[in-house]
């Protein structure tokens, strides 16, 4: 199977952008579609976004208000999360996630071991 390790992650001020990178090695990268989820500080795991094998599709949580893209480069077997106007709200670790499905109920049972963001006011 895949092994996903993010980074990326760090302090930032209100406003500002974050490229998150989620790195993969193992079997084939374009085999998994993969996720983004956070999980803030007392609070549980949330979806953010999904994109498919090749990147053609993507789907995003509802909440997100357009802030937030999901690419990916099979290539260099990477997926990105990219964050703009950070707001504090978004402190949290976020996590990378593969699954053999797609899509936003897909089962997404491969995981890294996350990155912090921590987003000053």
């Amino acid at each position: 199977q895949v092994q996903l390790v993010e980074s990326g992650g760090g302090l930032v001020q209100a406003g500002g952008s974050l490229r998150l990178s989620c790195s993969a090695s193992g079997r084939t990268f374009s085999d998994y579609s993969i996720a983004w989820y956070r999980q803030p500080p007392g609070k549980e795991r949330e979806f953010l976004a999904a994109i498919s094998y090749s990147g053609g599709k993507n789907v995003f949580a509802d909440s997100l208000k357009g802030r937030f893209t999901i690419s990916r480069d099979n290539a260099k077997n990477t997926a990105f999360l990219q964050i703009n106007r950070l707001q504090p709200e978004d402190t949290a670790v976020y996590y990378c996630a593969a699954s053999l499905d797609y899509g936003r109920a897909a089962l997404y049972d491969i995981w890294g071991q996350g990155t912090e963001v921590t987003v000053s006011s």
